[in-house]
């Protein structure tokens, strides 16, 4: 067994585990897991498999991925992990760091580093993309988004304020310790490594409270990808299969009636094609100013699918494009909501 298994094994207990590592691929050349609970765990097995235990989490919330799971171990295939993705916020957020230094902050000490930013205009946002140092092409990779509330209006400013303001801080001195450990060591011992994926699987969620009825709708009128976080927060939005041919798989998936988006987005270079699932429909308990609770179906997350081609002077190419991060957000988008860049 890796140590990625024996880490996801001890995080998600045996079913769960079961189901997972039967889905995926964990890549060549892992070592052995140690045998005692005191030998060292690299950190780009601890960065793998909080991977692993978040794609479990998505595939729990996201029937289309769940599904898809099963057809590709029916198939005999490993769904090989790309990336993940979480949206932030560039604004003061209570307790919390703002923007991406509430996900960088657990990024760094797992050995990833950013290789490259994307200005994802008409949505008001931007992206960040983080490798591993380590294993680039095997560790799937982040994509890390931070709104921009100061080109709003002062009316969403204010909402966002209100929505933020309460969080809390996921990340307690074990937690903190842990993952200073890990960034000078670039190890820790198995059950160390164990107690940090759980820890950190729990920090990939909303940290604030659910905002109110009048609050998301006044984000919603201005920005889908906000109002997205102020019910969702920094929930692992995506994960990702990296598949031989993207426009292949797109065919099967609408033959099987899953809700897949209806085109391909291709990078400006040509070697990266996306295409994603539409966003599994889920239901918030929002509170209104006179204190009552009222339903909302609002988009939850959803599962990508992408393919990439080697570069001309060899090594895949791990990029992103900011056109097709464009392209894929729009699978959180209501469905009546306006295009990006325009009222939702």
């Amino acid at each position: 067994m890796t140590e990625v298994a024996s880490i996801v094994r001890r995080v998600l207990g045996d079913a769960a585990a079961d189901e997972v590592l039967a889905t995926v691929d964990l890549g060549h050349g892992w070592c052995q897991a140690p045998s005692v609970a005191t030998a060292a765990v690299e950190r780009a097995d601890v960065a793998h498999a909080l991977h692993v235990v978040l794609y479990a989490d998505l595939m729990e919330v996201v029937p289309s991925a769940a599904a898809y799971a099963v057809d590709q171990r029916a198939a005999g295939r490993g769904v090989v992990l790309d990336h993940a993705a979480v949206r932030t916020v560039a604004w003061p957020a209570g307790a919390l760091p703002p923007g991406i230094e509430q996900v960088t902050r657990i990024l760094r000490p797992l050995g990833y580093e950013r290789h490259a930013t994307y200005p994802l205009t008409r949505l008001r946002m931007t992206g960040h993309a983080y490798a591993h140092l380590d294993r680039p092409e095997v560790v799937p990779q982040w994509f890390v988004s931070e709104l921009h509330p100061d080109t709003f209006s002062p009316a969403f400013q204010d909402a966002v304020t209100r929505v933020l303001a309460p969080s809390t801080d996921p990340l307690d001195t074990a937690t903190r310790d842990r993952l200073a450990r890990l960034a000078a060591d670039r190890s820790l011992p198995l059950d160390d490594a164990v107690a940090l994926v759980d820890a950190l699987r729990r920090s990939f969620g909303r940290q604030h409270p659910l905002p109110t009825d009048r609050d998301h709708d006044l984000l919603r009128a201005e920005s889908a990808e906000m109002a997205w976080i102020a019910t969702e927060g920094t929930t692992c939005n995506h994960c990702t299969d990296r598949v031989d041919d993207v426009a292949a798989v797109a065919d099967r998936e609408r033959e099987r009636g899953r809700p897949i988006k209806d085109t391909v987005e291709v990078s400006a270079s040509g070697r990266v094609r996306q295409t994603a699932h539409r966003a599994t429909t889920v239901v918030r308990a929002l509170r209104t100013l006179e204190g009552d609770v009222v339903e909302r179906e609002v988009p939850g997350s959803f599962f990508e699918v992408i393919s990439r081609d080697p570069l001309p002077e060899g090594g895949l190419d791990l990029a992103f494009d900011a056109a097709n991060a464009t392209g894929i957000f729009a699978m959180t988008r209501p469905a009546d909501a306006g295009e990006p860049g325009e009222p939702a």
